[in-house]
């Protein structure tokens, strides 16, 4: 059945399963509790779900829907305790949503690691970043610095900045530009490291500042090293005696 249904946990296919638990075993009745889109497949899921089913088998499986039943209960209590400590801090979890990338639960997660009081546990962003394991270690030698892995932090706010980071590479805004930028040049891990430690970057001054977010756009890079390039060639030519005045769409 589920080379046919893409999620074998939903209601169609629960259904089909309760009724085999309950010793259906007719592949048409079964195929008829298909709803939707999966109405379509009727024929395909008649032809899977042909065979016998043991009564040990039938038992394994009500054990197991049972067990996944309980988790879910257990998850639906524990979102709700989450939701009801973290209510007096409901304007922070929704500056935090509106980092591209960071949807409700994460930025859950984020103020569950790093506490509500950010600016007390860490002086400066780069505490924070380097807190979470977000800057690579320390590695001279001879006076120079030499590339080396990040620093071990917390794992889980890590991994899941990191997640975030791989998510925005398509996305057109700042974020998704500098992970394919850094990607171009240095492979995409250290591109969603990159990215990783931006998206803790604006978390740490947001929550300090009590601010949103501001998107800066996808074609920032490519607006400021055109801005660079016009500065350096204005520099140029006055330093050859040209005076040069620039309209101001242009020079701002």
């Amino acid at each position: 059945m589920a080379a046919v249904v893409s999620d074998i946990m939903g209601i169609s296919s629960r259904d089909m399963m309760d009724a085999m638990i309950e010793g259906e075993e007719d592949p048409e009745k079964l195929a008829a509790f298909a709803r939707r889109t999966l109405k379509k497949k009727k024929e395909e899921l008649e032809l899977a779900l042909r065979g016998n089913m043991s009564a040990h088998q039938r038992i394994m499986l009500k054990t197991m829907l049972t067990h996944i039943d309980f988790l879910n209960e257990q998850i639906v209590e524990l979102d709700t305790e989450v939701a009801k400590r973290l209510d007096p801090f409901q304007q922070d979890i929704e500056r935090l949503d509106t980092i591209p990338g960071i949807a409700r639960r994460t930025a859950e997660q984020i103020l569950a690691e790093v506490g509500t009081d950010i600016g007390s546990r860490f002086p400066t962003a780069a505490h924070l970043c380097s807190w979470a394991g977000l800057v690579p270690g320390h590695n001279e030698s001879a006076g120079k610095r030499k590339s080396s892995k990040t620093r071990k932090g917390n794992k889980y706010l890590r991994s899941a900045l990191i997640e975030i980071a791989h998510s925005v590479c398509r996305s057109d805004n700042y974020l998704g530009a500098q992970y394919r930028r850094i990607a171009a040049r240095k492979g995409r891990h250290r591109a969603a490291v990159a990215v990783a430690h931006s998206i803790m970057t604006i978390a740490y001054h947001l929550l300090k500042r009590g601010e949103e977010y501001k998107e800066l756009g996808g074609q920032y890079f490519e607006k400021r090293q055109q801005e660079m390039i016009v500065k350096q060639a204005v520099r140029r030519l006055e330093s050859l005696g040209f005076h040069v005045a620039l309209p101001t769409s242009e020079a701002s």
